[in-house]
């Protein structure tokens, strides 16, 4: 972006291709953080922890960027696209994402490009098969028996037979699948076209002075 328009709003913590994230921005997105639900669950600001809040904001921006520009370019609507919950069911599916990445599927428009990036992946039987060996419970149905102690009922469960649960499992197979190849996807986007401004690095990154991960 050019100077004087740089000048405008202020200090630049990243830039996206020929774009600016501005440190107004990390501003904003903080305070907002810090007026809702969980604002009791933060740093308080100052410390190592809240300039790592604010990296994460930031990485979390520059991914936001990212995928708008991108939808721009493979062309998506967001007329079509899956709901956030057919894409993230459980905190399971959160935590295997990532949080950055999980943010950027809040949007319509996120959840469309997800759609058009991962719209090649697949999944074979035999993978079908091996989970479901090694997890022969994983999907099976709970029977309840009468009996236990004081009368209680007591829940066993059976392993299913693979014909039935192999649908089930393949859409839970391909789901993960497809969380991973974003992921992979979004990573990959944002280290050909992001840098990070000094104070804004990535929060694992073991160069700046507030990662406190160490071998």
């Amino acid at each position: 972006m050019h100077g004087d328009v740089a000048a405008m709003h202020g200090d630049v913590a990243a830039t996206v291709g020929s774009e600016s994230v501005f440190v107004a921005e990390v501003d904003a997105r903080e305070q907002a953080l810090r007026k809702g639900v969980s604002a009791h669950a933060l740093p308080r600001s100052g410390t190592s922890e809240a300039r790592q809040l604010r990296r994460w904001i930031t990485q979390v921006l520059v991914a936001e960027r990212v995928v708008a520009a991108e939808a721009g370019a493979l062309r998506v609507h967001d007329d079509n696209a899956p709901s956030e919950a057919d894409l993230l069911p459980d905190e399971v599916a959160r935590l295997e994402i990532g949080s950055v990445a999980a943010s950027t599927l809040s949007e319509s428009v996120g959840r469309a490009v997800f759609k058009c990036v991962t719209a090649a992946v697949r999944i074979s039987d035999g993978d079908v098969r091996d989970y479901h060996a090694r997890n022969p419970f994983r999907f099976a149905r709970r029977l309840v028996v009468a009996g236990g102690w004081q009368g209680e009922s007591q829940r066993t469960s059976t392993g299913a037979d693979f014909d039935e649960v192999r649908p089930v499992v393949a859409a839970h197979l391909l789901a993960a699948a497809r969380r991973r190849a974003y992921r992979r996807w979004l990573d990959a986007r944002c280290a050909e076209v992001v840098v990070l401004g000094q104070g804004y690095e990535h929060p694992g990154d073991p160069r700046q002075p507030d990662n406190t991960h160490r071998h």
